[in-house]
């Protein structure tokens, strides 16, 4: 499974900027332009990455030893704006790994 490492902080860095994109660029071009073009071109990608997060994560929670606190708040940091950076410092570089 850590082989899945390197994956994983791949996927939360681009879950983070789909997520940044969408919420701070494609959203408010939505409803001040009135154009969702730009929210339906960021939403499927960020959706898939948002799911290939939650799974990796699960699946990798165990070889890293993570209680269920931790799994809990790499999970939801998923949902809070720059929160997977947050857990690329704190739980997945390699001075913590």
């Amino acid at each position: 499974m850590r082989l899945l490492m390197p994956i994983f902080r791949i996927t939360a860095l681009l879950e983070g900027v789909s997520y940044l994109l969408l919420l701070f660029i494609a959203v408010p071009i939505k409803y001040m332009n009135n154009d969702p073009q730009y929210v339906k071109m960021l939403g499927m990608p960020h959706g898939v990455l948002f799911i290939a997060y939650i799974v990796i994560a699960v699946i990798i929670s165990s070889d890293l030893k993570w209680n269920n606190r931790t799994l809990f708040t790499v999970l939801a940091a998923s949902i809070i704006p720059f929160g997977t950076f947050y857990v690329d410092k704190k739980f997945l570089s390699k001075k913590n790994v």
